[in-house]
């Protein structure tokens, strides 16, 4: 899956002369965590959080009442305040890529960029609906996890018994094993039931069943 299929098109954002208490004020009412920060030829120049907000006004042990902050905010601009150095991802992207560069530079969103132009936005929100599709996590079914050799046709073999007594594989994630000569998948199936599964389990050679529960 692409970047483009998931992402928030179309952003909302905010220009570097914006008020930092104009830029809380707006991710309070549109119920968001970041914005973009556009110069006036919409390049990007920026990203401002809601965690940089926070950061800027006064701390908790202030002697300042509530005006007088708001005041000292509404002057303060988000050019001051924004993380200048963006990280990007292109919209043609695909979406592991995109977690791998959330998680390696612990950040938790990427603007989406078409060459030089800001058209959408991926958040970690964003790829949790990612896993849980990938997972079939809204779809009711058996789900197992099992061990199987790292060989041609071993996959091939599951579907296939699946199939022949009726059961639908509604979705399928495989990941490294214990050593390289195996792979681990999860699997949820639908049409058949757990006892059915595991008599198929038994009929493939070096196929290890390590959980199997019906949700």
């Amino acid at each position: 899956m692409i970047i483009s299929r998931i992402m928030t098109k179309n952003p909302i954002f905010v220009h570097p002369d914006i008020s930092v208490y104009d830029a809380r004020s707006l991710m309070d009412k549109e119920k968001i965590g970041r914005l973009p920060v556009l110069d006036k030829n919409h390049k990007l120049v920026g990203i401002v959080t809601r965690k940089d907000a926070l950061k800027a006004g006064p701390s908790l042990a202030t002697s300042l009442d509530i005006y007088e902050i708001s005041y000292l905010l509404s002057k303060l601009k988000v050019e001051k305040i924004m993380v200048k150095q963006v990280i990007t991802v292109a919209e043609n992207e695909v979406v592991e890529e995109a977690a791998r560069i959330m998680m390696d530079k612990a950040i938790s969103c990427l603007p989406v960029m078409r060459g030089p132009l800001l058209v959408g936005i991926i958040t970690g929100t964003d790829l949790l609906q990612v896993f849980i599709n990938a997972f079939g996590a809204r779809h009711p079914g058996v789900r197992i996890t099992l061990s199987m050799t790292e060989r041609p046709g071993q996959l091939a073999k599951l579907a296939g018994a699946i199939a022949e007594r009726g059961g639908n594989i509604v979705s399928f994630v495989s990941a490294e094993g214990d050593n390289l000569s195996y792979r681990r998948g999860t699997c949820k199936i639908s049409g058949i039931s757990p006892a059915d599964i595991e008599a198929i389990i038994q009929t493939i050679p070096e196929t290890e069943l390590e959980d199997i529960r019906e949700l």
